[in-house]
């Protein structure tokens, strides 16, 4: 069963981007909204079959924010995330103004590139036990 009140965020485990994206909101999560797993673990793939979304199992280029059952992708789920951290990152929601296909154009380029531009890791992150109560399992 999903964890109600709060954000699901799946994420790219072995990109560098994603895991400092990651510590990044973590660290201005004082709301505690966020939950989070990687993308390659087991328990996004239960939270993806429970949801039956089966067609986000392998989707890597892509954060998802998962909301009271509903998926949010690419562009949205960044600005759904900032939405919810304190000002002054959620003034960039104003960017969900511009039509999904402009917004993820540039979303696409920059997912395209995240390995070549700020590298990966070997195997997915591993969270401190200080922030291990923010991460599925």
């Amino acid at each position: 069963m999903l964890p109600k009140h709060k954000y699901i965020i799946l994420f790219d485990g072995v990109c560098n981007l994603c895991n400092n994206s990651v510590n990044f909101i973590i660290k201005r999560d004082k709301q505690n909204y966020f939950l989070f797993a990687s993308l390659q673990s087991d328990a996004a793939k239960k939270i993806l079959l429970q949801l039956n979304a089966k067609n986000y199992l392998n989707s890597l280029d892509s954060v998802l924010l998962i909301k009271d059952n509903v998926i949010y992708t690419k562009s949205s789920a960044a600005l759904y995330i900032l939405k919810n951290l304190n000002f002054p990152y959620s003034v960039f929601f104003i960017f969900i103004i511009f039509p999904k296909f402009f917004r993820d154009f540039f979303y696409d380029i920059i997912a395209k590139n995240r390995y070549k531009w700020f590298g990966k890791k070997d195997t997915c992150m591993i969270p401190t036990k200080k922030i291990l109560d923010k991460f599925i399992e």
